[in-house]
């Protein structure tokens, strides 16, 4: 049999971590540490692998109900070669150091068992801080798979250049960033938009580090859950079709 198929032949690396193709993540495992990825993200694997739920603690499990913010994981672990993938959407890998990372978790596809994760509020200078928009806070050593639709947009944030992102674009930044949440807003009323832009809620970042920006403010429709709360009510993150219908009532 002959096809160009063949050409999109299994990559050979030594590496833990290898992006296969844009869209297709590939990890080794060695039966030593485990991975964590997407509940149901796998699309096939090589080897002598398991496939297990991932246990949350109390406090995972109250955090997650309390802001709609948390992973649903599932630990992978053996010797072989596991695939993995989530709506065809973009595959990036990161090196977590010291410093951390924040993320949206619905774009995490998968990360190295060893790092730790908690759940953030978001400041907000209208006071819906605690409330409104909670990311995940990824800190230790360890490699994280992120996913964006599109190709993303890296921008660097140094002291004398802050950078402000949509809410509903922003996929991840360095946690050693100060990070505000505004409103593109006329001063005598926060829930009104100046004029009719389509523009809301932005993420604002000052100090020195990076904002990774995806091409798209929506995340596809399949498997996307509407978060509870005020979060929903704003349309943060990969809620943000929500956030325009609201916003148009208020119009």
């Amino acid at each position: 049999m002959q096809s160009p198929l063949f050409s999109y032949a299994e990559q050979q690396s030594q590496e833990r971590y290898v992006v296969q193709n844009p869209q297709l993540l590939r990890v080794a495992l060695t039966g030593h540490d485990d991975i964590l990825a997407r509940k149901g993200a796998m699309v096939a694997y090589q080897g002598l692998i398991d496939f297990d739920g991932e246990y949350q603690s109390r406090n995972q499990r109250n955090a997650r109900a309390r802001t709609g913010e948390g992973l649903d994981l599932m630990r992978c672990s053996g010797q072989g070669t596991v695939y993995f993938a989530n709506l065809a959407q973009y595959v990036h890998v990161v090196d977590v150091d010291q410093d951390g990372m924040t993320v949206d978790s619905a774009y995490v596809l998968a990360l190295d068992s060893t790092l730790h994760t908690e759940v953030i509020a978001v400041d907000s200078q209208y006071g819906i801080s605690g409330s409104g928009k909670y990311q995940l806070n990824i800190s230790g050593r360890g490699k994280v798979a992120l996913m964006t639709s599109g190709q993303p947009l890296m921008m660097q944030v140094t002291p004398d250049k802050y950078v402000n992102v949509d809410a509903d674009a922003i996929v991840a930044w360095s946690s050693s960033l100060r990070v505000q949440m505004q409103a593109q807003t006329h001063s005598t009323g926060v829930w009104r938009r100046r004029g009719n832009t389509g523009e809301g809620w932005e993420l604002s970042f000052l100090g020195q580090g990076f904002a990774l920006v995806q091409p798209s403010e929506v995340l596809p429709p399949q498997n996307a859950q509407v978060g509870q709360g005020a979060r929903a009510q704003y349309g943060m993150g990969q809620h943000g079709s929500h956030s325009q219908n609201q916003n148009n009532a208020w119009n």
